[in-house]
């Protein structure tokens, strides 16, 4: 079974290389593994990063108060629980 692969190629420092080559050797793995593996990381990290919720000290402010003092149910609230109650009970 054949796998898709792509091409990478980048510009890099001397030392960079340099380091590299020595980092992959301490490990005992190719420099292409190191890299690729390193790489992983890397994407898995943007990913982890783009899926946390930041917010700034006003808005975690404002979260933790709404959490303490929550507003009271408007209509609309108060009209979804209603039916909750009709269709748990229904099933």
């Amino acid at each position: 079974m054949a796998t898709n692969t792509a091409r990478l190629e980048a510009r890099i420092s001397t030392e960079l290389q340099t380091q590299l080559k020595r980092a992959a050797k301490i490990q005992g793995r190719s420099v292409t593994d190191f890299v690729i593996d390193a790489v992983q990381d890397a994407v898995q990290r943007a990913f982890d990063n783009e899926d946390l919720i930041r917010l700034s000290v006003a808005d975690q402010e404002c979260f933790a108060a709404a959490l303490i003092t929550p507003a009271k149910p408007n209509t609309a609230l108060k009209r979804a629980f209603a039916h909750r109650r009709r269709i748990v009970r229904e099933a």
